[in-house]
């Protein structure tokens, strides 16, 4: 019970990393970013160049990725998605531009890093043992505590700084934001640049546990996709609710039915189906319309 419970929190830490970066650009924009799981992938190949490639300290290439995808999502968002939105009156404008640039970044890291699945040396060595009831490497340990306190970190930057304030303001109502002195376009920049960077954040975490290949973004992006509905699309506590609810499901799944994992996500996507058809606003969303 022990081992699940903390493969689970573990899971967990690092979805809701990504969920909360996905859903807050949703809320932001109401764009649903299919290329969410791509920036993660590059997030990965960054902290791999760096960190792997080049032996500098892992400090040193997860801030690199998170300063690379945090600029990669800004001039997403100007160029790309920022343009769309001004021209287009239809919102699937948006989910083909979301759905072109994913294609377009696979291209792009397939053709720089190729199809060869991509580790690191471990951040720290050796195994954590209570008592056979639990084992867990010592890496995985410090990944997971990093990436609690990035929760940690980013949700106290959203209550209580200016960024943050104005970032909720504009998630809430975007014209009562504007009529009040918020520079929409700066903020929408701002709230797609963080976004991005906790993909890439996540990235780089778990370069040095799991590695990464240029062929993971689709299922990063579904899982991610998943996390928001499971807890509320927009809903930053939903994001990390439907993050740790993922973990806890995947690490009972494989735990139980460790010699059928294809079952495990199965059972996860039907049970999703079910929970969607009686609450389709998620956890903590609220109802459409």
């Amino acid at each position: 019970m022990e081992q699940v419970l903390a493969n689970g929190l573990y899971l967990g830490a690092q979805y809701a990393l990504i969920a909360l970066g996905l859903t807050l650009i949703f809320a932001l924009m109401n764009v649903l970013n299919f290329a969410h799981g791509q920036l993660y992938v590059l997030g990965g190949f960054v902290t791999y160049t760096i960190y792997g490639q080049l032996e500098m300290p892992f400090v040193a290439a997860l801030f690199a990725a998170a300063v690379t995808l945090a600029l990669v999502g800004g001039l997403m968002e100007r160029f790309l998605f920022r343009t769309v939105l001004k021209r287009s009156v239809r919102e699937e404008s948006t989910m083909l531009l979301a759905a072109g640039t994913a294609f377009f970044l696979d291209a792009i890291i397939l053709l720089i890093f190729g199809e060869k699945q991509r580790g690191v040396p471990k951040i720290v060595d050796g195994v954590f043992n209570w008592d056979f009831r639990l084992i867990m490497p010592y890496d995985r340990i410090l990944i997971g505590f990093l990436a609690i306190f990035a929760i940690a970190a980013f949700v106290l930057y959203m209550q209580y700084s200016k960024t943050g304030r104005a970032l909720r303001a504009l998630a809430q109502d975007r014209v009562a934001a504007q009529l009040m002195g918020v520079n929409v376009d700066r903020y929408s920049m701002i709230g797609f640049a963080l976004g991005a960077m906790l993909a890439g954040v996540v990235g780089g975490l778990l370069v040095t546990i799991t590695g990464v290949n240029s062929g993971i973004g689709g299922p990063i992006s579904i899982k991610a996709f998943m996390m928001v509905m499971i807890g509320g699309a927009g809903v930053i506590s939903g994001a990390i609710a439907g993050g740790f609810i993922l973990g806890m499901l995947e690490s009972v799944g494989l735990s139980v039915l460790h010699s059928y994992g294809d079952i495990t996500y199965l059972m996860i996507f039907a049970s999703l189906m079910v929970f969607l058809s009686i609450r389709p606003q998620g956890l903590m969303g609220k109802p459409w319309g």
